[in-house]
């Protein structure tokens, strides 16, 4: 029978497929991770570890690669997401010449204050690195937050927790359309510096001229315009839509 009043000494680890075993090694080799077993024939088997946690790979029956599809997923849950995103993305520099964003594998764009971020492996797996004390959720944006401030939970919520930048970008601009007139200048700054974010991100260059001139025709103090910059994973993006402050 199972003692329950005996401390805990259990370990999960997850047990991912894989449908491109060499790829999959060079991509975690990339990144850091040490390849604790590998084998090919006549069963497929890899675990890497990094750190305090370890991804198993095995074969996938049936399993048919796509660049827009998952085939399985883990959580690894850390102290703080963001030194793990910029030694991420170091290395891919380092070992690619450029940060992976589209296709597979990839990386998620990391927004400063956000709590998690994903990595999509070259099967197309889904690993998710979330911090610890990541607070609760509201489907919708916090019913707290009144006007374009809800829509801009909601669609933080849209980006970083399902991955889903076209409707980021809806719910961004209909939050707009609502409450551009009485919402605050920062808010409106922030609404639209993600829009520009976004847009480039979709890869729809000729919705950035509209909306780039309505942030370059907001008043913002420095210390708002500091806030509107951090709300994109690279501020430059907005350089040429945010004057310098004099």
């Amino acid at each position: 029978m199972l003692d329950l009043s005996v401390p805990p000494n259990e370990t999960t680890v997850p047990l991912l497929p894989c449908v491109a075993p060499d790829e999959t090694l060079a991509f975690w080799r990339a990144l850091g991770f040490a390849v604790t077993y590998e084998q090919q024939k006549p069963y497929l088997y890899l675990a890497f570890e990094l750190r305090g946690f370890q991804l198993h790979y095995g074969r996938a029956a049936g399993w048919v690669r796509a660049a827009e599809e998952n085939t399985g997923g883990c959580l690894v849950m850390v102290d703080a997401v963001a030194p793990y995103h910029a030694a991420f993305v170091a290395a891919m520099r380092a070992t690619y010449g450029k940060v992976l964003a589209k296709g597979l594998p990839r990386i998620t764009r990391y927004r400063a204050g956000a709590s998690r971020f994903t990595v999509m492996d070259p099967s197309g797996n889904q690993i998710i690195f979330i911090q610890r004390d990541e607070p609760d959720l509201e489907y919708g944006g916090s019913k707290r937050l009144p006007g374009l401030a809800r829509v801009l939970d909601n669609a933080r919520i849209l980006r970083e927790f399902k991955n889903d930048d076209r409707a980021a970008f809806r719910a961004l601009k209909s939050g707009l359309r609502r409450h551009g007139d009485t919402a605050p200048a920062v808010e409106r700054g922030l609404a639209l510096a993600s829009m520009l974010e976004l847009a480039t991100a979709l890869e729809e260059p000729d919705v950035v001229p509209a909306v780039g001139a309505q942030l370059r025709d907001l008043t913002l103090t420095p210390d708002e315009r500091r806030r509107v910059e951090s709300a994109v994973a690279d501020p430059s993006l907005l350089d040429p839509w945010l004057p310098p402050v004099a």
